[in-house]
């Protein structure tokens, strides 16, 4: 990327021929450890690195509770089932000696454990580019961006329903930004195009502007074979290479309370049997949704979870599979959800423990209920970011852009959150915790003893220019300097940045004709109708 902004009076190349000079252009980012400071257009970042988390995670259950908590979901999954819509899930069930009713299923706890069992604790998924594949599990951290708000917001257009023009703009900052580790759904809804060549479009936008983890809706039959194959395409792949090891995933959630929907677990199906992972979680609001206190809604969103684990489990025994949470409250006087509260902190921790009980990575989420990037929007994405952290979540959905309870994504709030993802990361530095005899420095604490600073000191001006975490967006001045500088708030100055990053980003770099081929595939499939809609 380029290390300066914009020139004044450059305009951002169109998309086409952006893409068509991709192949030319050299891969940025750097593999993961470099510590050397990198480009975001505009902006001076941290390196692309994996992060991994050295704390001690936050366990508020007691061992009884967890035990508490895991008997419950399985009197559930015994005594109460799960409804699943999908007819050869129920099949399945019944070939596994599971008791179907209609669609109610229930599966005695000995089969879910022993399913579970199979699922690996760690896995590795391999994106086209593989300095970007990322491993699940572990003690490593995984941040991504927002995915699929239907509106958009910006200080220009106010808030909108998303246009294909928006999506590419919050793709490129995915792809800017080295603290984004993967490309989750549609960072916003592109309306303007037809639901039935929808995703079409937009991963031949992701997989163009983008080198990193890519994400399939399971939603239809025709959208995830399609997403499976465009994905095989962009890595250059044979079908035995693309089925060899994870390339890709999908998320799901249940449809709380108690109930698995006909496409989201055929589109898990459809991938593991192709070798791809998943991810299941539940969308639980206490007091909604879920019963109202904290460990009855965390208790319903583990049996959710495991019901299906246990299926793909049955289906392809060691299928890469991660259990999810995003259990928060809702506003009881309004009955509006609300995110990063106190509750849902406290849920994500519990889910966190419930996790390693079963050997399961985990997934949560970066959320606020806030409608523009003001400070509700950052305290409440803040501590929603942080208890996923300690919770020991490996997987981090939302983390930047998301706004108004997941209704809108925003490309300043994007830039506001990575600072705050580049700050979490930085926090895991083993440098900062290093003990050393440098670190230790008694040498220099004797040179200035009592009476003099540490600035001159040869410790301090051999190690200051990394001394410190160095923000690319926070504004450290004094008030009469910030007010002389412009008196710019923080999501002015975030704005002015997206749009710099945008207007200086070039894409990955991609074969030429990797990209016909890709291109020729949306057009045939295109010409072919896409997945079937409604309208």
């Amino acid at each position: 990327m380029s290390d300066a902004p914009l020139p004044a009076g450059r305009s951002r190349p169109n998309d086409e021929a952006e893409g068509a000079r991709g192949g030319r252009r050299r891969r940025s980012g750097g593999r993961a450890g470099n510590a050397r400071r990198m480009s975001a257009g505009a902006i001076a970042q941290r390196p692309w690195q994996l992060v991994e988390a050295s704390d001690p995670w936050v366990e508020p259950l007691t061992r009884e509770g967890v035990q508490a908590i895991h008997d419950g979901a399985m009197r559930i999954l015994e005594e109460i089932g799960i409804e699943f819509l999908n007819d050869e899930a129920l099949a399945i069930f019944r070939q596994a000696g599971a008791t179907v009713e209609e669609r109610n299923v229930r599966m005695g706890r000995d089969w879910v454990m022993e399913m579970v069992a199979r699922a690996p604790d760690t896995f590795t998924i391999t994106p086209r580019n593989p300095d970007r594949a990322l491993r699940i599990g572990g003690r490593t951290l995984l941040f991504g961006n927002v995915s699929s708000p239907p509106n958009y917001w910006d200080r220009q257009t106010g808030k909108m329903p998303g246009t294909r023009s928006q999506c590419r703009d919050l793709l490129r900052l995915t792809q800017a930004f080295n603290c984004i580790h993967f490309a989750g759904g549609y960072p916003v809804e592109p309306v303007d195009l037809h639901p039935s060549t929808r995703h079409l479009d937009v991963l031949f936008d992701k997989l163009t502007l983008s080198d990193k983890v890519m994400h399939a809706y399971s939603l239809g039959a025709e959208r995830v074979d399609d997403v499976m194959e465009m994905v095989r395409i962009a890595g250059g792949l044979s079908h035995e290479e693309f089925a060899a090891t994870p390339r890709m995933y999908t998320n799901i959630n249940s449809t709380s309370p108690l109930k698995h929907d006909q496409p989201m677990i055929d589109g898990c199906l459809r991938l593991i049997r192709r070798g791809q992972a998943v991810m299941v979680t539940p969308f639980t609001l206490a007091g909604a949704m879920a019963p109202v206190t904290m460990a009855g809604a965390v208790t319903q969103s583990i049996a959710e979870s495991l019901a299906a684990i246990a299926l793909f489990q049955w289906v392809r025994p060691g299928c890469p599979c991660v259990i999810g949470t995003f259990t928060s409250n809702v506003d009881m006087k309004s009955g509006a959800p609300a995110f990063g509260t106190p509750e849902y902190m406290r849920a994500t921790q519990m889910t966190g423990q419930m996790a390693r009980f079963y050997g399961l990575p985990m997934r949560a989420s970066g959320s606020c209920a806030a409608n523009v990037p003001d400070g509700q929007a950052m305290w409440e994405t803040s501590q929603a970011l942080w208890s996923a952290v300690q919770s020991g979540a490996h997987v981090i959905y939302h983390a930047a852009g998301w706004l108004e309870g997941g209704l809108v994504a925003s490309p300043a709030k994007f830039v506001m959150d990575c600072e705050v993802i580049q700050q979490i990361q930085r926090y895991f530095d083993p440098a900062l915790t290093a003990t050393e005899e440098g670190d230790i420095a008694l040498e220099a604490i004797a040179e200035v003893g009592a009476h003099g600073h540490f600035f001159g000191t040869a410790h301090t001006q051999a190690r200051y220019e990394s001394a410190f975490y160095q923000p690319f967006l926070s504004d450290w001045r004094n008030y009469e300097a910030w007010e002389a500088g412009g008196a710019q708030w923080t999501d002015e100055r975030a704005d002015r940045m997206w749009r710099e990053i945008v207007a200086s980003f070039e894409p990955p770099p991609m074969d030429d004709g990797t990209r016909e081929e890709l291109s020729d595939f949306v057009e045939r499939r295109r010409a072919e109708g896409g997945a079937p809609t409604d309208f």
